[in-house]
């Protein structure tokens, strides 16, 4: 077996990414690995979405090797794409580095310049003005807003730009008085056996959801991310019951089923009081 010095692969140690780039290319390169080298940037674009995800469920659980291994998968997302555009002759890992140190340095006056800010607000309106600067090509208020983002991140994203504008909800009531009025409309919706009206009255509601987290100065997503997580974890106790009782799902009682999903959330919560 090879070393990775046999290789023409730097061995880690120093502050350097060039051991993964190189990595990287001897698996893409010929006697590299099979799966690997078959690779595309399409056939990548759910593994890089998995990764970041996995990197924040680590952060959510405050888990801090899993953050550090998690980061270093995404990592290796962002170079495996940067070599396959090197392979392309686009561009290298290097162009994405200076690039996003120019945008960066660009985008901060206040420290590489003698803009004077007062504080983060004004820091985030001279970015974004700077930001519109470069983005010349973006013609409309909504231009910019991926639609490969997950729905619910992207209504608040789509939400908060159009608030610039000036279409806005004055405060977080009114906000909420939106949501209830679309729960009503899908309500009628729903009781009117209507299958199209009630998906579309229900993704109103979800939209109405994203716009009155923002004002309360949440993040959808990341509230629904910590509700899925929470919902694993009490039925994975759940499961623990029901089997330590020996018994089969289908033999539960609705008391049981209720019973036991309340003794979860009391353990749980027991459980982040320590």
């Amino acid at each position: 077996m090879k070393t990775l010095h046999e290789k023409g692969i730097h061995e880690p140690g120093v502050l350097d990414l060039r051991p993964l780039i190189e990595l990287v290319r001897v698996l893409r390169e010929p006697g590299g690995c099979p799966w690997d080298r078959v690779q595309t940037h399409t056939s990548m674009r759910r593994e890089l979405v998995e990764e970041v995800y996995e990197m924040l469920e680590a952060i959510d659980d405050g888990d801090t090797a899993g953050m550090r291994e998690e980061m270093g998968d995404v990592l290796l997302q962002v170079v495996f794409h940067a070599r396959l555009a090197e392979e392309e002759g686009l561009f290298a890992m290097q162009d994405v580095i200076d690039d996003v140190v120019k945008k960066l340095v660009h985008r901060h006056p206040h420290v590489f310049g003698d803009t004077q800010v007062s504080g983060a607000g004004e820091v985030m309106r001279n970015w974004e003005e700077l930001k519109a600067e470069e983005k010349t090509e973006r013609t409309h208020a909504l231009d910019g807003i991926a639609k490969g983002l997950p729905a619910l991140m992207r209504a608040y994203k789509l939400s908060a730009k159009a608030a610039k504008t000036g279409f806005e909800w004055p405060d977080a009531s009114s906000a909420w008085q939106k949501v209830q009025e679309e729960e009503k409309e899908l309500q009628e919706a729903a009781e009117a056996s209507d299958p199209d009206r009630t998906e579309e009255e229900l993704g109103d509601l979800f939209f109405a959801l994203a716009v009155y987290a923002r004002k309360l100065g949440l993040e959808p997503e990341t509230a629904l991310n910590r509700a899925n997580n929470k919902f694993q974890r009490r039925f994975q106790l759940l499961e623990e019951q029901v089997r330590a009782a020996g018994k089969e799902w289908k033999d539960l009682s609705a008391e049981e089923w209720e019973a036991g999903w309340n003794r979860a959330k009391t353990c749980l919560r027991q459980q982040s009081e320590k």
